[in-house]
């Protein structure tokens, strides 16, 4: 890759792969993303993340545009505050969706994003099994209600989890429901995470690009888990990292070194010419 090879937007996920292992940019990372806007590029981060976990890290790398969150659920600018889109999960999907699931893996627990990804309502259970780092908040803040309460608006992001079971069993037993009317991904957290239906990083990606006016063929895309396939066999061109699960790797045009040795920067670096 020389010159910009016409690239105006860079489209970065954070976790496992804009971030290093600490969770944090690297100076190095921050220098390229620099150069990168120098150059007119668009830099925009992509992540399961919501504004409360992404705000620490865009002014750590720079990002003052526009944002995607919740897995391409929802689109926000982070200097202005506008929202550019919004996809829900109904209410009703979600009550099919956990009640068949509840009758296969019994004792699952479920979390909603609602409000812009400002609002976290928690299950009666949810906080005892998670961690700050998982959704970037206090678990003590999480507080808890019904799983009814929970289910009984629609969500950005419904978050499904259990005590005991592994995440990719519960996965494939929501896969294995044959429901429609919602997406499921994986992040690498520890929880499944279902989307309205059609709902990517993909597409919101095309949303922002589209109010940008940026073809696809002109975005550069990195990315490490199941939630970033689609967007980086979307984008132009799609880069995966080293430490990027098998399926990525795969379906990626390129593959850089790891997070940790900063793989999205060695990419800009290159691009821009060193």
């Amino acid at each position: 890759m020389t010159g910009t090879d016409g690239i105006r937007l860079i489209a970065t996920d954070l976790d496992g792969t804009l971030l290093d292992d600490s969770g944090r940019i690297s100076p190095r990372t921050r220098a390229a993303l620099d150069a990168a806007r120098d150059a007119g590029i668009a830099t925009i981060p992509v992540t399961a993340r919501q504004p409360i976990g992404l705000r620490p890290i865009a002014e750590q790398a720079g990002f003052d545009s526009w944002a995607l969150c919740g897995n391409g659920a929802y689109g926000l600018h982070l200097t202005t505050g506008e929202q550019l889109f919004a996809e829900e999960i109904p209410a009703a999907v979600q009550a099919e969706l956990a009640q068949a699931l509840l009758a296969s893996i019994p004792d699952l627990l479920f979390a909603s994003v609602r409000d812009a990804g400002e609002v976290f309502v928690a299950q009666h259970g949810y906080a005892e099994i998670a961690q700050q780092s998982d959704h970037k908040r206090d678990p003590r803040t999480m507080g808890g209600v019904a799983l009814d309460e929970v289910l009984g608006s629609p969500s950005l992001k419904l978050v499904i989890r259990h005590a005991s079971v592994p995440i990719d069993d519960i996965f494939a037993a929501l896969q294995a429901l044959g429901l429609t009317g919602f997406a499921a991904t994986l992040s690498g957290a520890p929880f499944v995470e279902v989307m309205a239906q059609g709902v990517t990083k993909a597409t919101g990606l095309a949303q922002v690009c589209q109010r940008l006016r940026i073809e696809a063929g002109e975005v550069l895309a990195f990315g490490d888990a199941l939630n970033d396939l689609e967007m980086l066999q979307w984008a132009g061109r799609g880069v995966a990292m080293a430490n990027a699960i098998d399926v990525v790797r795969d379906a990626a045009d390129e593959v850089t070194v790891t997070n940790a040795d900063d793989g999205v920067a060695s990419v800009i670096e290159r691009m821009l010419g060193g």
